[in-house]
């Protein structure tokens, strides 16, 4: 089983790798859903749920009976995997931020928190962890025009606080193909456009960070029907790959091996066909003069 320091420190993410562990288990100790449950007084669906990461908590009563069920007997493995329940059961920094935050977006940011690499492709607008605050501010005035100045301004604090991963010792690999479109609309305006090109050019600067511009003059490319997506990967040798695609009321999560598979083709694609990484700086330069 894992310990704590393999799986990068976010707790719903946690959660997926110790479900998925005692879903090995189980599986290895030959037994059903409904034997697991019977061992522990819950359902069926209940195991099933714990072993997705669906719950909000796991019981730590709960989790060592099922180690102890699924034959595991060393002391020091029990408490290894009950201290990594105490973790994932933790709240993660961005509850603070509930009011403003929707459910299926806290999902996302304990993904991003945990990451080793995130690959992306933004179709209209700068990556939320490459914004400056007020391309932050502007966008996200635009996009929810009934909102309260308050809860825009809350909003804009935790897009920064998200950024702080970029500078935090070990921040994960980040590679980002952006169409022109992005640097082309005036999302607050050519002041706010030209800082948030230069803040590009900084950020492409760091050695843990990959810009691509997908320029108008190399026509249809793989991503053009799918809108903007993100991938994750992780440490642990338990969780898969992750796409990410959000909407306006929601989001979908992908990790099934052929659906990433796609996303991932589209990635490298994408990345083939745009602008090489070492002529983006002279692109957002020019662009940034046109401004």
């Amino acid at each position: 089983m894992s310990t704590e320091s393999d799986w990068g420190g976010a707790p719903s993410v946690l959660r997926m790798i110790l479900g998925r562990q005692l879903e090995e288990l189980r599986t290895g100790a030959g037994l059903t859903y409904e034997q697991a449950g019977e061992a522990i007084g819950v359902s069926h669906s209940t195991i099933r749920r714990m072993e997705a990461a669906k719950v909000a908590r796991l019981r730590l009563a709960d989790a060592e009976k099922l180690l102890q069920t699924y034959g595991v007997t060393d002391r020091q493995e029990i408490d290894t995997f009950l201290k990594s329940v105490r973790e994932a059961n933790k709240r993660g920094w961005w509850h603070t931020y509930r009011d403003v935050l929707p459910d299926w977006f806290a999902a996302y940011l304990s993904l991003e928190q945990a990451a080793l690499q995130i690959r992306a492709y933004e179709a209209e607008f700068v990556h939320g962890l490459l914004q400056t605050e007020a391309y932050a501010r502007a966008l996200l005035g635009a996009g929810n025009p009934h909102t309260p100045a308050e809860a825009t301004e809350r909003r804009v604090a935790l897009r920064m606080r998200r950024q702080e991963l970029l500078t935090r010792p070990a921040p994960p690999r980040v590679w980002v193909v952006m169409d022109e479109t992005v640097l082309r609309w005036p999302v607050g305006g050519p002041e706010v456009m030209r800082a948030q090109i230069d803040h590009l050019i900084a950020v492409n600067a760091l050695p843990h960070v990959t810009l691509q511009i997908m320029p108008f003059r190399n026509g249809p490319h793989p991503a053009m029907r799918a809108g903007a997506f993100h991938l994750f990967r992780f440490r642990a040798r338990e969780l898969p790959d992750i796409v990410y695609s959000s909407g306006l009321v929601g989001a979908v999560y992908l990790d099934k091996v052929d659906d990433v598979l796609v996303y991932r083709e589209a990635l490298d694609r994408l990345g083939a066909q745009s602008t090489p990484a070492t002529k983006t700086e002279a692109l957002l330069g020019s662009i940034r003069k046109e401004l």
